[in-house]
């Protein structure tokens, strides 16, 4: 068997087709050159800056993006912060649930309660003997909790009776002032 082969230039497809040559294009005109007195001269930063109308789009695009975006972003990091701060309050309010549970813990001891009961109300044991001491003034020195209310018996109510200043004790008892005495 045989081969057919086809020569580069032939744009036959088979034995019996005449054979066509291809023509060439037609020669383009020469540009015209331009002589110096005809250029305009352009200054440096022009002929480097060629910004086209695709350049120009798309820089548009990326100042529109960047506006739309510049809102989310802060509504992102004022997010961000106020998290920030609800953490840190739990965090604070897990610590002072854990002094607060700690205390409570403190007063299931009775040797607590005990020490509490005498340093705040001066109680002392059966068989022991309590002493304070006062100032000058008869006032007691150190510790103790001194409660005093806000509210002032107003004059003229010395005359009243049993129920009345019994009332009357209530509400002071309802609203004391604490007052640590100094040690």
């Amino acid at each position: 068997m045989t081969r057919a082969t086809r020569s580069p230039r032939s744009t036959s497809s088979g034995p019996g087709r005449p054979q066509q040559r291809r023509s060439r294009p037609a020669a383009r005109p020469a540009k015209p050159v331009a002589t110096p007195a005809e250029e305009t001269p352009r200054p440096r930063w022009q002929r480097s800056l060629k910004l086209t109308r695709r350049a120009l789009a798309l820089g548009v695009v990326i100042i529109a993006l960047a506006i739309s975006f510049g809102g989310t972003f802060q509504i992102y990091l004022s997010q961000q912060r106020d998290l920030a701060v609800a953490e840190q309050e739990i965090r604070e309010r897990n610590v002072q649930i854990s002094e607060l549970e700690a205390e409570l813990a403190r007063w299931s001891d009775p040797a607590y309660v005990k020490a509490q009961a005498r340093e705040r109300l001066g109680w002392v044991l059966p068989g022991e003997t309590g002493y304070r001491v006062v100032d000058d003034n008869g006032k007691p020195v150190g510790g103790g909790v001194v409660l005093e209310s806000d509210q002032r018996p107003v004059s003229g109510e010395t005359d009243q009776t049993w129920w009345q200043r019994m009332a009357g004790s209530l509400a002071t008892a309802d609203s004391p002032v604490r007052r640590v005495a100094p040690r």
